[in-house]
């Protein structure tokens, strides 16, 4: 029984039933409020090694000034520490919902370049597929002429 194989799609078929690839990247800046843009803003910035530093340097200078330095001009008294303890706190209730809002949009892109990696590899194995098919049709297209040839030069090696 003869082996019928059906015709494999090209290309341009493949592309016409898939979606074009976009770039997440753009419509996720594109579509960010001016909030959202200062939250991961924030959420870039603030973590990082950099706003790390410059808090534990802020913070050790206070320290030292507010122990070492003349008395008159001291103005945050060892050991409480009250202003500095007010304005850390401060830093830390403006910066908590900021960054939770900053994470949460971070999040979201980082389920849509997901999807569209997925999206991505779904195309591509549709198009390693076809490959693998039209490259399957042309090794049996050549086995046929291989056998046709060899078929040719037996009738000529009979005639001589």
């Amino acid at each position: 029984m003869k082996k019928t194989k059906l015709k494999p799609p090209f290309l341009s078929e493949i592309k016409k039933i898939t979606n074009p690839i976009r770039n997440v990247n753009i419509e996720y800046k594109e579509n960010l409020s001016a909030s959202e843009k200062a939250a991961v803003w924030v959420t870039e910035h603030v973590g990082s090694t950099g706003f790390f530093a410059v808090i534990f340097f802020w913070t050790i200078f206070w320290f030292l000034w507010n122990t070492n330095a003349p008395a008159r001009l001291r103005f945050d008294h060892y050991p409480a520490f009250v202003l500095w303890l007010f304005i850390s706190n401060m830093i830390q209730l403006f910066l908590l919902p900021l960054l939770l809002i900053g994470q949460n949009l971070q999040g979201k892109h980082s389920e849509t370049r997901s999807e569209i990696d997925f999206e991505i590899n779904v195309k591509a194995e549709k198009e390693i597929e076809t490959i693998l098919l039209h490259l399957e049709r042309q090794n049996d297209l050549i086995l046929k002429i291989i056998k046709k040839i060899e078929a040719m030069k037996k009738i000529s090696a009979k005639k001589r």
